[in-house]
Formats: C-alpha cells, structure tokens, sequence
C-alpha cells in the first residue's frame, strides 16, 4: 500500500530561493510542497487552515521574524516539527530556537540529499541539528545530562538514535528494530540513514564500531539482548 506524501510548508521570502527549493524538493519521491509562504503572518495563517508533517522555515523573515514565527506555529500546532534554514549560524541565534522548540537547523547551501535527509527525519520523530549546533547543545546541557560525558562531543544523536545505535551494535535488523521499539521499519530506516550521515560512516558495522569506541551509547538506555 503507497504511503502519503509528507506535506511541507515552505516559508521563504526569497522568491527565488522558494523557487528552486520547491523545484529540487519536488523532484523527490513522498514529499509534497503543499504550502508556501514568504512571512511569518502566512505561515501561521496556512498553519492554521491545513495540515502539514513538517514546516521549513527560513530564520530571516520580514517583519515578526522566524524565531517568533516558530515559536507561535509551535503554540497553534505542539507537535508539527519546523526545521530552521537559515545562512546565521551563531550560538545566541541556536539557543532561541531552542527556547521556540525548533527541531531542526541546516544551512543554506547543504546538499540537496542532506536536506531531503532532515526533512524524513524530522517527521520520523527525530530532530536534526548541524556540527556547531550540536556542539552548542551539548554545551549547554552538559552540567545536567549525562550525554555531555561522551568522548566525542561534535557528536549529539538523539536518545531514539542512541536506542537504535545499540541495537545496530547487538547485531539487530531494521525488522528485529523495529519489533522491540514498537516502530515502523520504515522509520527505522531513516534513522539509521540518519545515525550513518552523523557519524559520517559507510555502513552498520562502522557504526557499531565507532559507536563502542567513543562511548556513543548511554548505559542506561542499553538494551538487552534476546
């Protein structure tokens, strides 16, 4: 049975930027540009009378701006996630969006597949933060988790990532995944499209690998094996 598109609201002011944007992303099979807008006032309006999965959201608007603009589609609708794409990348800047429940920040500029990559995991239940972000986040959260012990700080998987990554590292299949967390396989999938992008790795076994080198797997979301 064929699953329904993921339906994005794009909110750009650039026009041309929309453009192209709208052009590449629709060129990739299940996503849907199914809204535009080019302020923060349209987004929240469009927000209001459709449904979407997931809101791209450019930082840089006219008038209320793209932080207050996520923060009160995040008011209307708690569990639509937005992914920010902005060219700013400064901590002060990444702490708001925090703050306005952001789940996700790219640049401008990346590949075409890395964005098309946070997109599918934003609507998975993950969340999608670039090299500095994450270090920002683990900075600003390290006298309270018990993340900021891992070795490797650049990088930040989420707990369902970490949960994922120790199965890859037992041994488990994306079904066998998918069967202990109670999940889709196909969003098992894209997590582990995810994990491999982050750790910057070629397959599940170097995954598992580093994963066990750097102490990327909290022990108490360890899970036992059958």
């Amino acid at each position: 049975m064929a699953t329904s598109p993921i339906r994005i609201l794009l909110v750009e002011d650039d026009e041309l930027f929309r453009l192209g944007l709208v052009t590449r992303l629709s060129q990739e099979p299940g996503l849907q540009i199914t809204g535009e807008a080019e302020d923060g006032e349209m987004a929240i309006t469009l927000v209001k009378q459709q449904v979407f999965d997931v809101v791209i959201l450019d930082i840089g608007l006219p008038s209320m701006g793209g932080v207050e603009t996520c923060r009160q589609i995040k008011q209307n609708q708690p569990h639509l996630p937005v992914l920010i794409l902005t060219s700013h990348q400064q901590s002060t800047l990444i702490h708001r969006l925090i703050e306005a429940q952001a789940q996700g920040y790219c640049l401008k500029g990346i590949g075409a597949e890395t964005l098309v990559l946070a997109i599918r995991s934003l609507v998975a239940g993950a969340t999608w933060w670039d090299a500095i972000s994450s270090q920002t986040i683990q900075t600003a959260f390290q006298p309270v988790t018990k993340q900021s012990t891992h070795p490797d700080t650049d990088i930040f998987l989420t707990k369902r990532e970490q949960e994922i990554l120790a199965l890859i590292a037992g041994g488990k299949s994306n079904q066998e995944i998918a069967n202990t967390l109670y999940i889709a396989p196909g969003t098992v999938r894209v997590h582990v499209h995810a994990i491999l992008h982050k750790l910057d790795v070629r397959d599940r076994t170097q995954a598992a690998i580093l994963a066990i080198q750097k102490g990327l797997i909290c022990e108490e979301i360890m899970l036992p094996k059958d």
